[in-house]
């Protein structure tokens, strides 16, 4: 009976051991728990196929989506202005792709997404805050974001002053709706202005409790300043992040201020891990400085089955 009760614990010891020295008890948990995708990376698709679309972003992994507009409940200024850009682009859809809100929640939560997130523009987060802070709560969404500040309003450093104070009313605005306003830099912004960075401009002038920014790696990357020196330098301000690679790194042939500009940097777009920039260094700082949303954009990326797939895959792999 001893050499039973013996034999019982020795063997209860190994086998806790067993447990301890097991590989995934050492394992690191991965980097981001969450991986999104903005709409712009496939809007083709969408179009064509929205609910099919979802499923295949689903199937990828992939758990959060960013929508854009504009929407149903957008201004007639910022219609027209899409509108306008659609025949080069090569699609029309935009918004909820023809679906109500309430529809797009429910297909959205059939396939495990959530959207933390949406685009919109200035015109509407000025005057119809409130249907979009209706549209926001139905969907599940915290932040509205206004992806670019139209080029009449950025030609000064007064101007830039002027945008900070008007940022701040829109994220009063938004608060009070019950979400939160965001800002989304491109590539202008980033260079000296008379001695000044605009950008840091918008940041220094605004009310951390009111105003928050979504980093555009690759933008931002282009337009010659360090992403990482922005996380430092203003932490807690970047609650989002759209993750992009770069196959070499390119600069803006002038200041990024227009879409010239952008689109001949389309082509040095890869898919995450792909590419020249330190994503695990960034996105490692970025989280310890307080992003809570990562997004995956490739801006209409060709093959999206494929390249969407592969930046998921890596940034899941850190």
């Amino acid at each position: 009976m001893l050499n039973r009760r013996r034999f019982i614990k020795r063997s209860a010891a190994l086998s806790a051991g067993s447990f301890l020295l097991s590989p995934g008890f050492f394992a690191q948990p991965k980097l981001l728990d969450k991986i999104g995708i903005q709409f712009f990376s496939l809007p083709k698709l969408l179009e064509k196929d929205f609910k099919g679309t979802l499923a295949l972003l689903s199937k990828m992994g992939y758990k959060e989506v960013e929508l854009y507009g504009p929407y149903t409940f957008s201004t007639a200024a910022a219609q027209q202005r899409w509108d306008a850009v659609t025949p080069s682009l090569g699609f029309k859809g935009s918004g909820f792709f023809g679906y109500t809100a309430s529809q797009v929640k429910d297909m959205l939560q059939a396939h495990g997404l959530t959207a933390p997130s949406m685009h919109t523009d200035l015109d509407t987060l000025q005057n119809r805050m409130g249907k979009l802070a209706e549209a926001a709560q139905l969907l599940g969404t915290e932040y509205v974001i206004l992806p670019a500040i139209p080029e009449d309003k950025r030609q000064t450093l007064d101007d830039y002053k002027k945008i900070a104070d008007a940022f701040n009313e829109i994220g009063a605005a938004a608060k009070k709706a019950g979400i939160k306003y965001a800002y989304h830099n491109h590539g202008y912004g980033l260079k000296e202005m008379n001695g000044q960075i605009p950008l840091k401009l918008i940041l220094d002038g605004t009310d951390p409790a009111l105003v928050f920014f979504e980093m555009d790696l690759y933008w931002t990357t282009a337009g010659g300043a360090d992403p990482v020196a922005y996380l430092e330098a203003y932490k807690n301000r970047y609650h989002l992040m759209h993750v992009k690679d770069m196959m070499k790194k390119v600069r803006f042939s002038g200041d990024g201020g227009d879409s010239k500009q952008w689109i001949e940097l389309f082509p040095f777009m890869t898919t995450a891990g792909n590419g020249v920039l330190d994503l695990k260094s960034i996105l490692t700082k970025a989280k310890e400085t307080g992003v809570k949303h990562f997004i995956v954009e490739q801006d209409m990326v060709a093959n999206p089955e494929i390249a969407l797939k592969k930046s998921f895959d890596y940034l899941a792999s850190l």
